[in-house]
């Protein structure tokens, strides 16, 4: 490990960093730091690696506590995929951007360069009327003219506002733009954040053909990262500790910090990097009295849920493809994990951010979302199991002007990391890992600067 001579001659560690919280974020910044030779130790209060996307196991099959889709924009979360030896070909099941909405819309965008890919998707999508098909060309050649920025004077507004503003026929609204923005951001249309609704339209639909691809995991969202990062921070001298809450982080000194666990054990580190839920943040930080801006900060935060339904069948039901959408119920993108490696007739309903739904009990909602499945598949047989999982604080609400906490805060050596930090982009695996990343260069940089 590199290190430097302290006056005695002794070689020091250049850090030696606590990153607390094992999701996705945590992960990545562990990962960039063993890679640099630092050493990091992991602290997770779970038996289970992924934070809020993570592998649970019910009815005898392993599923994750939501169903999560990658796109091929998500360049840090491959990269690190690759390093830490999660073969994105194999774990991911690519392909072109393509939403179905059985009876009701198809589009599906052809394997050609950017912007051709997109255009001719739009022209031959089903269901479009040639003024829907035209209008929705106009609305992303109109964004892409601005650089997707939205005008100074008019500032952030609502995703509904700028679809307005665009005279974005209904149809488009149900079946493309609300969709997108409920999928990318977990909040609903009228409340997101127009602004940011643009960057992710400019990194996905705008860019490079294969930055809009669809990657569906074959396996748990464990496996996929953590799973494989924590061996490899391990064979770099790291450690993960599982089942070792952290409750209390106090200042030793002026460049260290002191980490209290659970079972009364303390261990000093140069620097702490939080990868924690927000709301999990204000009883790590009560002894340190210069984060007020911090707690200012998180008290902004609003939260949204995702729900996802579970439903086992026999195994020789199969949807038309792997990934469909479904407007006008309950359900808003159902999966066929039996097409995606998981057992067979194993399929999954997603429901995105607040609405009526959460009024439902889990058997009302499970009644609801197989008399939407049997209406795509005639004589479905009922479920032979099923199961709901509510992640009531799952994302942060993507409001226009949020203020969202930096990276640094307002003592060396502390930092954040999570999809909530600010950043270009919503909630979503790739901010998180991108945040990591962003957190595990600070400290990088200050060990380099302390070294000189």
């Amino acid at each position: 490990m590199a290190g430097v001579e302290n006056l005695a001659g002794e070689l020091r560690p250049l850090a030696t960093v606590a990153v607390i919280g094992a999701g996705y974020a945590g992960m990545a910044a562990a990962t960039e730091l063993a890679t640099h030779g630092i050493a990091v130790t992991v602290f997770e209060s779970s038996r289970v690696l992924g934070g809020r996307a993570r592998a649970i196991e019910t009815n005898g099959a392993i599923v994750d506590n939501g169903q999560h889709i990658l796109i091929g924009a998500y360049r840090e979360t491959l990269r690190l995929m690759r390093q830490v030896g999660a073969d994105p070909q194999r774990l991911l099941l690519r392909l072109p951007l393509t939403l179905a909405y059985p009876g009701q819309l198809r589009i599906a965008t052809p394997r050609l360069p950017a912007p051709l890919h997109l255009a001719l998707g739009l022209l031959g999508a089903q269901g479009l009327s040639w003024s829907d098909k035209f209008a929705a060309i106009r609305f992303m050649r109109s964004v892409k003219r601005q650089g997707f920025r939205l005008p100074d004077q008019i500032g952030d507004c609502s995703v509904s506002a700028l679809l307005d503003t665009h005279n974005q026929p209904d149809r488009l609204r149900t079946y493309l733009w609300e969709p997108l923005c409920v999928a990318a951001l977990n909040t609903p249309a009228d409340a997101a954040s127009a602004q940011v609704f643009l960057n992710v339209l400019r990194d996905s639909l705008a860019a490079e053909r294969s930055a809009s691809d669809l990657l569906l995991p074959r396996v748990d969202l464990g496996a996929m990262f953590p799973l494989p990062a924590a061996d490899y921070i391990g064979a770099r001298g790291g450690r993960v500790l599982r089942g070792t809450a952290i409750r209390a982080i106090e200042q030793s000194g002026s460049d260290a910090y002191t980490l209290q666990a659970e079972d009364g054990s303390r261990s000093d580190h140069t620097h702490v990097i939080l990868a924690v839920a927000p709301y999990h943040l204000p009883p790590l930080i009560t002894n340190l009295k210069q984060l007020d801006a911090l707690r200012s900060a998180l008290g902004n935060l609003r939260y949204e849920p995702i729900v996802t339904c579970y439903l086992g069948y026999p195994p020789h039901i199969r949807l038309p493809e792997v990934m469909l959408g479904h407007a006008g119920g309950v359900t808003q993108w159902l999966f066929d994990r039996g097409q995606l490696g998981g057992p067979a007739g194993l399929l999954a309903a997603v429901i995105s951010a607040r609405g009526r739904h959460l009024e439902l009990s889990n058997g009302e909602s499970i009644e609801r979302i197989h008399a939407e499945i049997a209406d795509l598949l005639p004589h479905l047989p009922k479920p032979l199991w099923s199961q709901v999982i509510t992640e009531k604080r799952a994302t942060f609400s993507c409001t226009p002007r949020l203020a969202r906490p930096a990276m640094t805060t307002a003592l060396p050596g502390l930092m954040l990391a999570g999809d909530y930090v600010a950043s270009d982009y919503p909630a979503t695996l790739e901010s998180a890992v991108r945040s990591g990343i962003n957190a595990a260069a600070s400290v990088l940089d200050e060990a380099s600067r302390g070294q000189a």
